[in-house]
Formats: C-alpha cells, sequence, structure tokens
C-alpha cells in the first residue's frame, strides 16, 4: 500500500523502528503490514511486541475498572448499603468507562500509540491511590460513589488500545490480534477477582483497601514498560490533519456516525461485550442476593465470581479465530442464540432455585459473550473492506488509499462500537437493581436479556446474512 512520506525518514531500525526527523525514538515512519514481505522480514515482530505491552496495560485498566466488582463484597453490615446500593457502585464506574472510550480513540492518533499508552496507564493511579486510603468502615457513601466513578478511568484503555492494535496488524490477521487483545484486557476482570479472593482468604473482609493496593506498582511498571518497548505509527499521528486531502481522525468519527452500520454495530456489540462486562460486576452480588443461604460470606462468592469472566476472557480471541474462518456475521448470528438460550437455562434454574444449573447457564454465557466480542470485533473491518471491493462506498479521499481509508475508518468505528457497548454494562446492572427492588428476585431481568439477544440475532441475519443485493459479502 502507498506509504505517507515522512520528511529526512533514514532506514529502519532493526526491529523496524525508525528514527523520525530529529532523531526521535520510538516512531515508525515506515508500515506496510499488507506487504506479505515487509510483514515477515519486520512487520510481525515488531506488531507482536507492541501487542505484548498493550495487552499488559489493557489488562490492568480492566482490573482497575472492575474493582468495585470484587470491592462491593467487603462491603458488609458496617457500611450500611443495601444491595440497590451495591448494584449503583458497580454501575458508575461501567457509565464513565464507556464514556471515555470515545476521547480515548482520538487520543491514540493525537498522542501516538506508545505515548497515549504511558499516560492511560498513569491515569490508573488516580482512582487507585484514594481507594487505598479511603476505604473503610465509617467512609460516606457519597465519597465511595466518588471512588466508584473515578475507577471508569479503567474502561478507557480498552479503546484506545484496539484503535491503536488494529493498526499494526493486516487485515488477514486483524480478527485474531484484536480478540487476543482484546482477551488479554478482558482478563483482567477474573484477574482482580482472584486478588479480592486472596485478599478475603488471608487478610478477611476487614481489609478492602489491599485490593487496589496491589495495582499500584503493577500500573508504574506497565507504563514503564509502554515508554521502553512500545511504538508511535506515525501515519495513525498525522491523520489528523498532516496529510493534504486526508480527514483526519475526527472527520473520520463524523463520517462513520453517520453510517446506520456503525449503530448496527454499536447494537451487537452492546449484546456481546454489555453483557461480558455487566455479568462480571454484577455477578458475584446476584449469588449473594439470590442463593444467600449458600453463600453466607463474601469469600463463598469470591470462590465463583472469577471463574466466569475467566473463561469468558479466555474464549474471546477463538471467537476471532472463528469469526476469520467462517464470517464474522455467522458466527456472531449463531452466538446470540447460544446466548438466548443460555439466558434461558439460567432463568430456569432461578425459578428451580438451583444452584447447579444456575452456574452453568451463566457460564454458558459468559463463554458466549466472549465468543461474540472477538466475533463482532472482527465484522468491523470487514464491513469497510466489502466497500471497497463492492465500490460502494463514497469515493476515497484525495490523496489517501483506500485500504488506509478503511482501516481508519474502522478504528473510529472501533471507538463508538466500544463505548456504546460497554454502556450495556451499565443496563444490565441496572436491570438486576430494578428487578430487584420491584420483584425480589432477578427474574425480570433475564427475560429482558432473552429478548435482547433474541432481538440481536433478528438484526444480524437480516443485515448481514439475508440475501440482498445490498449485503456486504465477507462480513
Amino acid at each position: 500500500m502507498p506509504v505517507v512520506p515522512a520528511p529526512a525518514r533514514p532506514d529502519p531500525l532493526p526491529g523496524g523502528t525508525g528514527l523520525a526527523a530529529g532523531g526521535r525514538r520510538h516512531r515508525i515512519d515506515d508500515w506496510r503490514p499488507e506487504d506479505p514481505t515487509f510483514w515477515r522480514t519486520t512487520g510481525a515482530a515488531v506488531a507482536r511486541r507492541n501487542l505484548i505491552f498493550s495487552v499488559l496495560s489493557e489488562h490492568i485498566g480492566f482490573s482497575v475498572w472492575s474493582l468495585w466488582s470484587v470491592l462491593v463484597l467487603f462491603l458488609g453490615p458496617e457500611y450500611g448499603i443495601d444491595p440497590a446500593g451495591k448494584f449503583l457502585l458497580t454501575a458508575v464506574p461501567t457509565a464513565l468507562g464507556a464514556a471515555l472510550r470515545l476521547p480515548y480513540t482520538f487520543a491514540v492518533g493525537v498522542f501516538g500509540g506508545r505515548n497515549w499508552t504511558v499516560i492511560s496507564a498513569a491515569l490508573l493511579l488516580l482512582p487507585t491511590i484514594p481507594m487505598a486510603i479511603l476505604i473503610e468502615p465509617g467512609v460516606s457513601y457519597q465519597t465511595l460513589m466518588i471512588l466508584a466513578c473515578l475507577a471508569g478511568v479503567g474502561g478507557g484503555n480498552f479503546a484506545s488500545s484496539m484503535a491503536n492494535i488494529n493498526q499494526f496488524y493486516p487485515d488477514r490477521h486483524k480478527g485474531w490480534a484484536l480478540g487476543l487483545n482484546a482477551g488479554g484486557g478482558n482478563l483482567g476482570v477474573p484477574a482482580v477477582q482472584l486478588v479480592g479472593l486472596l485478599v478475603l482468604a488471608t487478610a478477611g473482609a476487614a481489609y478492602p483497601r489491599l485490593v487496589p493496593a496491589v495495582y499500584l506498582p503493577l500500573i508504574v511498571l506497565a507504563a514503564l514498560l509502554a515508554a521502553r518497548h512500545m511504538d508511535n505509527l506515525s501515519p495513525a499521528a498525522t491523520a489528523r490533519g498532516g496529510v493534504p486531502g486526508v480527514p483526519g481522525e475526527r472527520g473520520a468519527m463524523r463520517e462513520v456516525a453517520r453510517d446506520p452500520h456503525t449503530w448496527i454495530m454499536s447494537f451487537l456489540y452492546i449484546g456481546t461485550f454489555g453483557s461480558f462486562i455487566g455479568f462480571g460486576f454484577a455477578f458475584g452480588q446476584v449469588l449473594q442476593v439470590q442463593f444467600g443461604d449458600r453463600f453466607a460470606t463474601p469469600l463463598d462468592a469470591a470462590y465463583l465470581t472469577f471463574l466466569g469472566p475467566l473463561v469468558g476472557s479466555l474464549i474471546r480471541p477463538f471467537g476471532g479465530y472463528l469469526a476469520d474462518r467462517l464470517g464474522g456475521a455467522r458466527v456472531t448470528c449463531w452466538n446470540f442464540v447460544a446466548m438466548a438460550v443460555g439466558a434461558s437455562v439460567v432463568l430456569y434454574a432461578s425459578g428451580r432455585g438451583s444452584l447447579p444449573l444456575y452456574l452453568v447457564g451463566f457460564t454458558a454465557l459468559f463463554v458466549f459473550s466472549g465468543i461474540g466480542n472477538g466475533s463482532t470485533y472482527k465484522m468491523i473491518p470487514a464491513i469497510f473492506r466489502a466497500r471497497i471491493r463492492n465500490a460502494a462506498g463514497a469515493d476515497p479521499a484525495a490523496g489517501e488509499d483506500p485500504v488506509r481509508r478503511a482501516a481508519r475508518l474502522a478504528g473510529a468505528l472501533i471507538g463508538i462500537a466500544g463505548a456504546v457497548g460497554a454502556f450495556g454494562g451499565v443496563l444490565v446492572n441496572i436491570a438486576f437493581r430494578q428487578s430487584f427492588l420491584a420483584y425480589r428476585s432477578a427474574d425480570a431481568a433475564y427475560l429482558s436479556f432473552i429478548c435482547c439477544y433474541a432481538l440481536c440475532v433478528l438484526v444480524t441475519w437480516a443485515v448481514y446474512l439475508r440475501p440482498s443485493p445490498r449485503r456486504l459479502p465477507g462480513v
């Protein structure tokens, strides 16, 4: 593909990192992942190195974002918070994390992938330091709400990491790479729950401050490693206006915001990622409320809360792999069928009071939400590739290569879909809260989930699978 020229570009250094004008390191001026020779000799190793340290930072970001799924288990009677108040504490960081995903997506183009990874990792100290100091019996609910809100900064790391890694990999490897990147980040949810389990088992429920304290040195380490080993791609840094005739990242966001596929994919991502993060935050509380006779202590619930997010995270790259082989829309459609079945099993088990069957159904929901996370993200770049092949989209901007334009628009759509999809986690926690308040059970919430997944099946089939002259092949 044509390469955006950089002034006074020297030969690439070993590993593919070039020196920009002025001698600054960690900037790549020559990046051609679609060129097989370049990818085999240089690109694959550089992309893999950036992926590794991007995953590390994103992983810790997810852990910080998910802290309150653990901390609410420590909030016993001495804190004076009822179950509805605890569901609100887990909904608040989900909402802020979702809102931050759009500016975090822009930040990659403004600051560079490496630079923003360092900054976003350092920002994780903003919630963890006060949480390690202030959480103790007697703290006000308003203070806890503020601390929970601050934890939302960890949710933005996902969007910037995905937008950055999307530009490093060729189209034929995007499904696997984005699935691996997201899956490694998603593992931050069960990781923080395992940390909480360790604290509960050793120090007891009286020391919730130890959980965020564990992450303080890890945050610093992630920022330092990103600064040492990651790179900025100069095409990403200049896309916001440095190339005449090429619209910037904000222009790409405006363009995809007018595209109906953006909102269709955002809706589908609510069903997959929204379910994953919402269930990950709420699962421990639901167990304690719905099966209180079997989970008398936080430690009892903590033994199970990490299992669902763990399998959902590990399976996400497999969802990308399946989408690479079978097609993203096909995998996504059947995956929503499976999620509806899983939610039906949970509803049946809830009515019967069967904990084993309930755990089987909820584990299935985590597994299939993980697969769907990978397959939906595979669909996004495929949409724009199909438009290039069909010449169905708008004419490329003057001076811009169509393949690069597709990657830029895909990155913008990833930012929007990631933000909207994360709000699904808010909806999940609110659905549980309102169901318990109104009916003293979660059955109404499960019914709403089943209806949502059925609608996702219908939308995926109607837009991307139904035989039609307007169907986009390869999505």
